[in-house]
């Protein structure tokens, strides 16, 4: 099976709303870049993978608005997930590793802004009989899986807090803005309930972004870039779909898929510097780290999802961060993680080195 690696990443602005720009105006820029980071065109690219979410648009077939910013004519070898883009990426890593071609593009597009009640739209993707019917609000699974865990005494609401304070000081670029008080753990405990134990600045808020990933195989992944960040073992893995059914103070299909991740790679989650974690609300960081056992690495110095979530894009972009620490030199080695559906159901791992 052919080495892979991560040539070039590049994402938006995550905006609370963008009302000027369509899919394809957003993500037309956001393409351009990444393949001139490559130093490649259109032409060169063998594969493309996208992910994107109809509801979030409130139309059926929705992506292909974004062939418009990938060129469709000449014909072109593309393909299309209804969920988050880093299952796209995987389609797109394997499709590579198979000798299917030797360079692939894949991007995400998240506009969460577009539903006028988004509760309605994330009941659908529950239970059809027994939850969907209920409506919960869109952070009420959530909130549960929270409880659980601090029941259980595996996370407390400051540990929560101080989370927050640290992903939004590093959002700034000034993680001295932590200590500085600029965001006081004490004050973001004094915040109301949305749903306890969680506060607004416990969820990741949604926003509208893009972002793009390009990946090339073997040799012609040395050509583009100086340090391709090659992605040495990734998998994932499907909870139950009924929350009821699983203990939620454990997430196993991410331990499941960091070994399977780690036998491939050669190495695990323990070894990293850098972990880029999918964490929709602020529980999820210790939860995941705990699981993976990643607590000597820094995890999302940028801020993370905590700083902009845009729907459906969010995993993808920690693929790319991830990537993107081992393009610059910061790291030789990351893990990425991505997830989908409520309470952690489903769970990506992805584990990329550079040369060293």
């Amino acid at each position: 099976m052919r080495e892979v690696g991560i040539v070039a990443f590049a994402q938006s602005p995550c905006t609370a709303a963008d009302r000027r720009h369509d899919m394809a105006e957003i993500l037309l820029p956001v393409i351009r870049r990444a393949l001139d980071t490559a130093a490649i065109t259109r032409d060169d690219v063998d594969f493309f993978a996208s992910g994107s979410h109809d509801f979030f648009e409130g139309r059926t077939f929705a992506y292909i608005e974004s062939l418009d910013a990938v060129g469709a004519w000449p014909p072109i070898s593309e393909s299309h997930v209804e969920m988050d883009a880093a299952w796209a990426f995987y389609e797109a890593l394997s499709w590579l590793q198979l000798g299917e071609g030797d360079i692939a593009v894949v991007y995400g597009i998240g506009r969460g802004s577009l539903p006028q009640d988004l509760d309605q739209v994330m009941a659908a993707q529950l239970d059809p009989y027994f939850l969907a019917p209920l409506r919960p609000h869109r952070d009420a699974i959530a909130a549960l899986q929270a409880a659980a865990l601090i029941e259980k005494g595996a996370v407390s609401e400051r540990q929560l807090a101080e989370v927050v304070s640290r992903s939004l000081a590093s959002a700034t670029g000034n993680p001295a803005a932590q200590v500085s008080g600029e965001y006081p753990v004490d004050q973001l405990l004094d915040a109301p309930y949305i749903a306890s134990p969680l506060r607004a600045h416990d969820v990741a808020p949604v926003g509208d972004a893009a972002a793009v990933v390009v990946l090339a195989a073997g040799d012609v992944a040395r050509k583009l870039a100086d340090r391709p960040a090659w992605v040495r073992g990734a998998d994932h893995r499907m909870d139950n779909h009924y929350p009821g059914t699983r203990d939620l103070t454990r997430v196993d299909t991410v331990a499941t898929a960091a070994a399977r991740a780690a036998e491939l790679a050669g190495f695990g989650p323990a070894a990293v510097d850098i972990a880029e974690l999918h964490c929709e609300y602020s529980y999820q960081e210790p939860l995941l780290a705990a699981t993976l056992e990643v607590n000597g690495a820094r995890i999302n110095p940028g801020g993370g999802p905590l700083a902009g979530r845009p729907a459906t894009a969010t995993g993808l972009i920690r693929i790319g961060e991830a990537a993107q620490h081992i393009l610059d030199g910061r790291a030789d080695r990351t893990l990425a993680h991505a997830t989908n559906g409520p309470a952690l159901q489903q769970n990506l791992i992805c584990l990329m080195e550079g040369d060293r």
